[in-house]
């Protein structure tokens, strides 16, 4: 039998590619600390739990395909902390901010279109456009920079006539950097003057570092009507398993096509919709103290890793994930030494290579991204294994080639 050209074409995760080694490593007794995937321990707050268990229907009724009002309300009061304002017309609650990502995509790009977008970006951005048929034009960064963005000529090449959004997370996933406020004004100016959409995934809006100040591409006014903000409960309230999103637009025709597809799926799982707008309206006081936890956690990775000669990486001001040019040429090998080879009392690290977050080939081959979502006291016993391997690996090739 034959598949489409569409799902074959398509990329495996790269983040779940090494979990036959891992299986491997639990199976022969070590224990794995895992850097390589986004999932926070922080526990999801008790608002979620108690409104689910507080549902008192006798069926289980599909909701509205735009999403339950209460959440949308939620939703809307949210943003006005940020100062910005949407109306109720102007947001689709989402499985997910994929699916949001996804309908973005689908309701301004036709099959041959494509999207210029920062990389290293979220590696479902791939996947996304490969399962539509658009393409993803690169704008290459490095780590050398901190991932900042090129001038404003570099991106300018890279769109053509079948350019029809710019796609961008904000802060970044898999960099962890924020876009400065001179930064987000270059993508609004070329938005403008190139008719283009401004696609914003803001999951990791709350998660900066060192009093840093954050943009929203939603405090743009000049380019409100072609911003799509994406958005998400999974990160922000550590309830990945919600599938809780949100897609909003100033553009009230473009949410209206949009909801045709939000119509072809039905609606968003109702209990957990009651559940994610109780944790909407959480006070922002919430964050403090997740994002000093997180900001502790950053530090202890970051020194810990800067120890081994070699490697390249700015301290990432967002989101919590740090990736880092390592002294080596194969950072897939290097990841499956870890689980395979290497171990110190048993227990070894799981990374992530970072080809998968890269278009532009060989690009992020010496490349790992890490996940600093460990409790303070597993995160310091992975960072000093990941060290010690790193060593150990670097040593063994230099060895090999003597």
């Amino acid at each position: 039998m034959k598949y489409s050209q569409r799902v074959s074409s398509m990329q495996s995760s790269p983040i779940r590619k090494l979990a036959p080694f891992e299986e491997k490593a639990i199976k022969n007794g070590v224990k794995v600390y895992h850097l390589n995937i986004g999932q926070p321990d922080i526990k999801t707050p008790k608002e979620f739990f108690n409104a689910v268990q507080n549902f008192d229907k006798d069926v289980l009724k599909y909701c509205p395909s735009n999403g339950m009002s209460s959440l949308i309300e939620s939703i809307q009061k949210y943003y006005r902390n940020y100062n910005i304002e949407f109306d109720k017309d102007e947001l689709l609650v989402t499985n997910g901010g994929s699916e949001g990502l996804l309908f973005a995509l689908m309701a301004v790009c036709d099959p041959g279109d494509n999207v210029i977008s920062p990389e290293p970006f979220y590696t479902n951005y791939l996947g996304f456009t490969q399962s539509i048929n658009v393409n993803i034009n690169p704008i290459t960064t490095t780590a050398e920079n901190g991932f900042h963005l090129p001038n404003k000529e570099d991106i300018i090449s890279k769109i053509d006539k079948k350019t029809k959004a710019i796609l961008l997370s904000n802060p970044g996933n898999p960099t962890g950097a924020v876009f400065t406020l001179d930064e987000i004004k270059m993508l609004s100016e070329i938005a403008i003057e190139h008719d283009l959409w401004i696609i914003s995934d803001e999951v990791y809006r709350e998660f900066i570092y060192d009093d840093r100040k954050y943009f929203s591409f939603g405090n743009i006014k000049d380019v409100e009507d072609r911003v799509i903000i994406i958005d998400s409960v999974s990160k922000r309230y550590s309830a990945c398993g919600a599938r809780i999103g949100s897609l909003a637009c100033k553009d009230k025709t473009l949410i209206a096509q949009i909801l045709k597809l939000c119509q072809g799926r039905l609606c968003v799982a109702t209990l957990d919709q009651i559940g994610a707008s109780k944790l909407y309206e959480i006070p922002s006081s919430y964050f403090k103290e997740i994002k000093e936890e997180y900001e502790k956690r950053r530090d202890v990775l970051y020194n810990e890793l800067m120890k081994v000669e070699g490697v390249i990486c700015k301290k990432p001001p967002g989101a919590f994930y740090i990736l880092a040019k390592l002294p080596v040429e194969d950072s897939e090998d290097f990841a499956i030494w870890m689980l395979n080879e290497f171990s110190r009392d048993n227990e070894t690290v799981m990374v992530c290579p970072a080809q998968g977050f890269y278009t532009t080939p060989d690009l992020g081959k010496d490349e790992i991204r890490l996940a600093y979502i460990l409790n303070e006291k597993d995160l310091s016993k992975a960072a000093k294994l990941l060290k010690e391997g790193l060593e150990e690996y670097v040593n063994s090739k230099v060895k090999a080639e003597i």
